[in-house]
């Protein structure tokens, strides 16, 4: 009887409070009659494993869910928090590194700013992808509790019942085609950090000296007036890598047309490449002769600024291959 007691009151105490009673008497019930007149301890478990977890009896009984998201929804909810918490980050983070570098004035030493900035980006991270989670997991936890349909197949995406016509509108990704979720991240964050660097160069990129235990930049590499002037066809490259970033997130794979959009990207980026570093005026005259000054050299700036163009070419050729050679993997 001390078995039988205890599980009654182990399926009962997770169940509302105005029914334990009337439960509890039905279930008692329902144990007696599968046990003989006179029977066991081993008879009584016998009987209790056919009935099984109190747990999973509990939810038998209940008129609502005894989880948080249940199997109706819960791939459902996997597959957003996958997809929504790796892009709520990525923007969280590259909003911050713009705002920092944006804000660098030059007084304070790059090295701290550098450990602030990985530190305030951890936090970041995690705080977004907390929220992230919170508000996914509370409207699914919401939906799971409001829904009355009887029929507790799982959902998909588009919040309809499976059939094998959902596998007509997914697309078979090759492992070698596929676009990582950290090739874009990382696509992502060097947009920012080349976007807030080029409109804020001449507090991040010069001569630094140590000055009462900070490194402080005491002359620019760049004019930045002449940079600036410039700054039309920078948006409109910025604007081709943000748009091709966008791209592969929804294509997932290489295909034709991200490497033909590959291949735009690369021609534009080289193009205002080849513009801005053309302008022998980009570069502080100050700068020069402090180069000049220390290896005791004249500086002749067309040569390594060819040299740069060819490289900066070379490497968007070799880019643009590796896009095609990928988006032609699997074609006969």
């Amino acid at each position: 009887m001390r078995l039988i007691d205890i599980y009654i009151q182990e399926v009962t105490r997770r169940l509302p409070e105005k029914n334990r009673e009337d439960i509890a008497l039905e279930l008692r019930s329902t144990i007696e009659d599968m046990l003989p007149e006179k029977y066991t301890e081993e008879e009584v478990k016998e009987v209790l494993v056919k009935l099984g977890s109190p747990v999973t009896l509990a939810s038998g009984y209940s008129d609502r869910p005894m989880y948080l998201i249940g199997p109706r929804y819960f791939d459902m909810y996997v597959t957003l928090l996958k997809m929504i918490i790796p892009i709520a980050a990525s923007i969280s983070l590259i909003v911050l590194i713009a705002e920092i570098i944006f804000s660098h004035s030059g007084e304070q030493a790059v090295i701290n700013t550098i450990l602030a900035s990985i530190g305030k980006g951890i936090w970041e991270i995690l705080s977004t992808s907390i929220q992230t989670f919170f508000w996914i997991t509370l409207t699914f936890a919401i939906l799971e509790r409001t829904d009355n349909s009887k029929d507790k197949s799982p959902l998909t995406t588009s919040l309809k019942e499976w059939t094998p016509d959902d596998l007509n509108h997914i697309p078979f990704i090759l492992t070698e085609k596929k676009i990582s979720k950290g090739s874009i991240f990382g696509s992502s964050l060097g947009i920012a950090i080349f976007a807030a660097v080029y409109f804020n160069a001449v507090h991040l990129i010069g001569v630094y000296e140590k000055i009462q235990g900070k490194l402080v930049i005491i002359m620019p590499t760049f004019n930045q007036v002449v940079l600036h002037s410039y700054w039309i066809i920078v948006l409109v490259a910025i604007a081709v890598e943000v748009a091709l970033v966008f791209y592969k997130l929804i294509v997932g794979q290489w295909t034709k047309n991200v490497a033909i959009f590959n291949f735009v990207r690369n021609v534009v980026s080289s193009i205002v490449f080849i513009i801005i570093f053309s302008n022998t005026s980009l570069f502080n005259p100050n700068f020069i002769a402090y180069l000049e000054d220390i290896f005791n050299i004249s500086l002749e700036l067309k040569v390594p600024i060819m040299l740069g163009i060819i490289l900066y070419i070379i490497f968007a050729v070799i880019d643009v291959i590796h896009g095609f050679r990928k988006a032609n993997i699997g074609k006969k």
